[in-house]
């Protein structure tokens, strides 16, 4: 069954068609899909589908080829999995090649016992090969072997590719700007994982774990259609919070900290990436809300200077004098602005950047400069703002404010007038989240 929220097979042939045009003349691409992945002995890991196939596909499948030829004509041929009943019987129904050409509008499909053979006839006689090296290092293996057959065989009439090239470069470019299609996808994904943190926010309370939390913003997903989480979920405690990429998840909340949940659902390949910071307790202290209404401060800022025609840079900068005048204003920094800010006096606080692009991966594809220079938003563009202080027990600032992580993170595309904000529905105001967690 489709999802509502699909893309259109038209969609994903047009993608095709924009590849191909990119491409030179006599020229051919191979790109893999992703393979399944043990996870111990003989079961493994929920498949997950590379993203590069999955933007020129939507084929579900693991192990599957798409091959792109630019000859006198343009064409597209897929190789998947056989139809196998007894296979099917144990691990889930295949779609077959007859099937994947019907529904995903490929001009030709075979079956993978046919892919060594028609690559030998696909990629023989073009000047330039496509492929993105070093993903799939047993799929390498296999075009390197392909391409030693084919200058190995001169009297068989083979010849191999005198250019090879790295695809990602085309494909990545149009998978930074998304379609309507893409941003429904995305803002419904966003929406999902909104509520699952306002759920959150609702249940915790002090002697609560991390992991509880956790199940509250995965059941949430699941039960609306997103089965499994964008990337790895922090629930970090108190000084947890401290760590930023803490996957833990195994502590008790104390009454007095802080929790900072960064969690977002994935949605038919699409990613949602949210940060929260609230209070166990429900009640903000005076020294949280400080730092907590820097942060916020610093976060409204950025998302204001998301326009076309701004940079991501440029928004940097204004997040970082922000915090760094604030950090100053709290006696948690002393001296100059300026020169804390040249010489990164902020970074013992706040130490990663301000945001990243999102899509098909959490930290989606696309090039930050071009020619060397800071790209312009544009319309189409999502990408996080997520600024954030971290102030760890041992750190030198004053005790009032140690053990206190918070970040702030929402989801935002870039429009013709300025930016949409995905993920709004979940409160950010220290009273609103009060008022959530008081209910």
């Amino acid at each position: 069954m489709t999802h509502p929220l699909s893309i259109s097979v038209e969609e994903v042939n047009a993608r095709r068609s924009k590849l191909l045009d990119a491409m030179a003349d006599n020229s051919v691409a191979i790109i893999p899909a992703a393979v399944e992945i043990t996870r111990s002995r003989d079961t493994e890991f929920a498949f997950r589908q590379d993203s590069d196939f999955f933007y020129l596909t939507q084929f579900p499948e693991p192990d599957a080829v798409l091959v792109l030829v630019k000859g006198e004509t343009a064409e597209s041929h897929l190789f998947c999995r056989e139809k196998d009943k007894l296979a099917e019987i144990w691990c889930g129904r295949r779609i077959g090649a007859e099937k994947a050409k019907q529904d995903y509008g490929f001009d030709n499909a075979f079956t993978l016992a046919e892919l060594d053979d028609s690559l030998i006839d696909l990629v023989s006689g073009k000047q330039t090969l496509y492929y993105a090296q070093g993903t799939y290092k047993e799929f390498d293996d296999k075009v390197w072997s392909l391409l030693s057959t084919l200058r190995g065989a001169p009297k068989r009439g083979w010849k191999a590719p005198t250019v090879i090239s790295d695809i990602r470069s085309a494909l990545h470019e149009m998978r930074l700007f998304k379609s309507d299609a893409e941003l429904a996808i995305m803002a419904k994904a966003g929406e999902i994982s909104a509520q699952g943190h306002i759920r959150a926010m609702q249940f915790a309370k002090a002697g609560a774990t991390e992991y509880q939390l956790e199940a509250e913003l995965h059941h949430h997903y699941a039960m609306n259609g997103a089965r499994h989480p964008a990337y790895g979920t922090i629930v970090g405690g108190g000084d947890n919070a401290n760590i930023l990429h803490y996957t833990e998840n195994s502590d008790v909340l104390n009454d007095g900290d802080l929790v900072l949940i960064d969690s977002g659902c994935e949605l038919n390949g699409y990613a949602a990436d949210i940060t929260r910071t609230f209070p166990v307790n429900g009640k903000f202290s005076d020294a949280q809300r400080e730092v907590y209404d820097l942060v916020l401060k610093a976060q409204l800022a950025a998302l204001e200077m998301v326009k076309p025609g701004n940079t991501l840079k440029q928004t940097a900068d204004v997040v970082v004098r922000i915090l760094t005048q604030g950090l100053v204003d709290l006696g948690i920094l002393n001296g100059d602005i300026d020169s804390l800010i040249a010489n990164e006096k902020y970074k013992d606080y706040y130490m990663h950047g301000l945001g990243h692009w999102l899509g098909l991966d959490v930290h989606d594809v696309g090039e930050y400069k071009l020619d060397d220079q800071d790209r312009p938003f544009a319309p189409g563009m999502v990408l996080t703002i997520e600024p954030g202080l971290y102030i760890a027990n041992d750190s030198d600032a004053p005790e009032k404010y140690r053990g206190i992580g918070i970040r702030i993170e929402d989801d935002v595309v870039v429009t013709e007038q300025g930016h949409q904000n995905l993920t709004a529905s979940v409160p950010k105001a220290i009273d609103e989240i009060e008022a959530i967690m008081a209910q």
